[in-house]
């Protein structure tokens, strides 16, 4: 990759955070004040991501 599309792509990142962090921050400070996390609520997804990548994994091996 060029210098320039390495620079124009730390640029964009770099917007790209600047534009997301309020929200984030927000989001955080929601999470934090949360009595009961509901964390099946995020590992079902992900546990279920997982299996699905390693099921791809499987059958392009065999």
């Amino acid at each position: 990759m060029a210098i320039w599309e390495q620079v124009l792509l730390g640029i964009g990142a770099f917007i790209l955070v600047f534009l997301f962090w309020p929200g984030v921050k927000v989001a955080l400070e929601r999470s934090k004040q949360a009595e009961h996390p509901d964390w099946q609520g995020a590992l079902l997804p992900i546990g279920a991501v997982i299996l699905f990548v390693v099921l791809l994994i499987l059958i392009v091996k065999s």
